[in-house]
């Protein structure tokens, strides 16, 4: 009994720890709070390991952010309409 309590000890923490993580995975899916943390987590492993993943990651951040154009209306206009004879 004495060389099997602390096998016990070890798989019953390795139970709770994996129950606590599955808990904590449910609680995330229900939420919908995966997404942000997940991209921020590997945004900042980017930066550390990998520059250039890094760079097009806040590049495509910017482009998300960046508002539409404004319609250029120089193509409806007529043929001679910004034209003096």
């Amino acid at each position: 009994m004495g060389q099997l309590m602390p096998l016990l000890i070890v798989i019953g923490s390795l139970a709770i720890v994996l129950g606590l993580f599955t808990a904590l995975a449910g609680h995330v899916r229900r939420r919908g709070t995966a997404g942000g943390g997940l991209r921020g987590a590997l945004a900042a492993h980017d930066e550390a390991w990998h520059g250039t993943a890094a760079d097009s990651y806040y590049e495509l951040q910017v482009q998300t952010d960046r508002k539409a154009p404004l319609p250029d209306d120089r193509w409806k206009r007529g043929p001679r309409s910004g034209r003096r004879d």
